[in-house]
């Protein structure tokens, strides 16, 4: 089977409104950054969150139906990658460049506002239309923004949505369906998000501390990260994927971890690998007492304590459908813009749970002896759905 590569990358979060910024914030070993406190998406009620910094770009000379704030993030990914995609098109056709995107939120935001101005007003404002809030929106706008033709859908099974997407992507090349696909995946904050999570007992009112004793639930986070994946030589290949449904619960992982370990040994054995040559892996660690301890366990199994990993949820908030893509993004700079050959660290209060077995987490400022060649990035989502990318330096 062909190689396939991860040839270019955009990207907004917490850490930075592009990526030069995200890197630079990503390995700093003074002190974390990313989340701010805010009662944005929670009036009243002040949270550590994850929203991506500065001003977005405006959508107000598109049709009302393409605007929204996931859109904006979008467009902000969009914009390093624009060259690249249009040299695709100008080579293979607007028809064979697809579109594949995770999200769980869409236009949810732009809904909480119309209802508001409905209740208050008894019309629906001019800026919304329904269609905003569509899971397939953010394949819509960005198959129109760039003029592609070529299959275009989202996948939306919650946290594991755009490490899947990313996993689509590859499978959309290897048949031939498309030569090249925008894959990634998209989430901005909203009201409907935070209070969901909050009524579960999952949100951590300060920054959350992944496997720490004290964990007590996750931030939410927005942003996004758009890739190029092609049979073209590039940077980072995207070597193994495996996804899995283990379905044990609707909200509760499976206590040992049995679906995850599933989708990690699928994703090696399409690379070609074992657990032994990975020499990083980004957990999920959402935080949550019950998904660290499934986590933790399933880690000891697999790779034991000897492989350096960390969760980076403490520095760009949990962004739901698009963390698999943010997370793969941060393994990709991990591989391709590391001169310094660095580790993405684990920021908590380093008070170990003695109920979970050790782990090798990164301390800030960690350099690897070598430079990192190959990465694992797991995502792990309610009701079981379960994704795990291979990444590797080309």
């Amino acid at each position: 089977m062909n190689p396939v590569f991860l040839n270019e990358l955009g990207m907004a979060c917490a850490l930075g409104a592009d990526l030069d910024t995200v890197a630079a914030s990503l390995f700093a070993a003074d002190a974390p950054g990313g989340l701010i406190e805010s009662d944005l998406a929670s009036p009243g009620r002040f949270l550590a969150i994850g929203r991506v910094p500065g001003e977005l770009p405006s959508l107000a000379g598109l049709d009302v139906a393409l605007r929204g704030r996931n859109n904006a993030l979008l467009e902000l990914a969009l914009a390093p990658i624009r060259p690249a995609v249009e040299a695709l098109v100008a080579r293979h056709g607007a028809s064979r460049v697809a579109v594949v995107l995770g999200t769980s939120t869409s236009g949810v935001g732009e809904s909480e506002a119309a209802h508001r101005a409905y209740l208050a007003d008894g019309r629906w404002p001019d800026s919304f239309h329904y269609t905003q809030q569509e899971m397939g929106m953010p394949a819509r706008f960005v198959a129109s923004r760039l003029g592609l033709t070529g299959p275009a859908h989202v996948i939306s099974t919650a946290c594991s949505s755009s490490a899947k997407a990313l996993a689509s992507a590859a499978r959309l090349v290897h048949a031939g369906l498309a030569d090249a696909v925008v894959a990634g995946g998209a989430d901005s904050l909203c009201e409907f998000t935070v209070a969901g999570f909050s009524a579960l007992g999952s949100v951590s009112a300060a920054r959350c501390q992944p496997f720490s004793r004290n964990r007590c639930g996750i931030n939410i986070g927005e942003g996004a990260a758009l890739f190029v994946v092609s049979r073209d030589e590039g940077p980072v290949r995207l070597s193994g994927w495996g996804e899995s449904s283990d379905a044990h619960h609707m909200s509760a992982p499976e206590p040992e971890g049995q679906g995850p370990e599933r989708a990690i040994r699928a994703a090696l054995e399409r690379a070609g690998l074992q657990p032994g040559d990975i020499d990083y892996v980004n957990l999920h660690g959402t935080a949550t007492p019950q998904n660290d301890a499934m986590e933790a366990r399933m880690m000891a199994r697999v790779f034991g304590a000897g492989t350096p990993c960390s969760s980076t949820k403490a520095l760009t908030g949990h962004t739901l459908g698009a963390a698999g893509a943010v997370e793969a993004a941060i393994a990709w700079i991990t591989l391709a813009r590391n001169p310094g050959r660095h580790l993405p660290p684990h920021w908590w209060d380093g008070l170990v749970d003695p109920d979970l077995p050790p782990l090798h987490l990164v301390a800030p400022g960690t350099r690897a002896l070598q430079a990192p060649r190959r990465v694992l990035s797991q995502s792990f989502a309610f009701g079981g759905s379960n994704a795990a990318l291979v990444l590797e330096a080309a």
